[in-house]
């Protein structure tokens, strides 16, 4: 294989040059090896409070000293439950308790105390209408109905009550109109006693 090797410079032997190439190649790759860097160009160097996160570690450790806490607390109330005969204290022996009943009741009493005085308002209260005022214009009314009237004044009722008449209703407003000798009697003896009446 010495023989077929092309070398860079004339020699003699080419045996001892190809020998002599191949050993110096191998220290040139073993100075490339252990060459270092003449640039720094590796990162900073991380702080030493971003290395080790101490709240983190806090937050851990009272997470645990919590987790801690209620497992004691349930391990002492499971060894109570252990050690007592198996009853349950569900009891509650209080008394209900409101932080505004005395404002309820103070406002209760108020809006009592209004309503006392609106009512005495409103049962205290005069009216605006006289009674006297319209009683005469409500006369003034019917003369005026009975003036411009083309029939004697209430003959519809008259009529309407006229079967009634005979038959001794007391309390009728008719009846009460009519002269007194007509009774029941007299309807029979005198005949009807709304004609008569119409008629004079």
């Amino acid at each position: 294989m010495h023989r077929a090797y092309q070398t860079i410079i004339p020699t003699s032997n080419k045996y001892l040059q190809q020998k002599w190439d191949k050993s110096d190649y191998q220290r040139h790759r073993i100075k490339v090896q252990k060459a270092t860097t003449v640039v720094n160009t590796r990162g900073p160097q991380t702080p030493a409070h971003l290395q080790v996160n101490l709240k983190k570690l806090q937050l851990e450790k009272e997470r645990l000293a919590v987790i801690r806490r209620d497992n004691q607390i349930l391990s002492r109330k499971l060894a109570d439950i252990m050690s007592s005969n198996g009853t349950v204290d569900n009891w509650n022996n209080y008394a209900n308790k409101s932080l505004n009943a005395e404002k309820r009741q103070r406002d209760l009493k108020q809006i009592a105390q209004e309503n006392q005085a609106i009512l005495h308002r409103i049962t205290h209260c005069q009216s605006e209408y006289r009674r006297s005022r319209l009683d005469e214009e409500w006369e003034k009314v019917e003369r005026l109905q009975k003036d411009i009237a083309h029939y004697p004044h209430r003959l519809k009722a008259a009529q309407k009550y006229q079967k009634k008449v005979c038959g001794g209703r007391v309390g009728d407003p008719m009846i009460n109109k009519l002269p007194r000798k007509y009774t029941e009697e007299g309807c029979q003896q005198h005949g009807d006693p709304v004609e008569q009446h119409l008629v004079h």
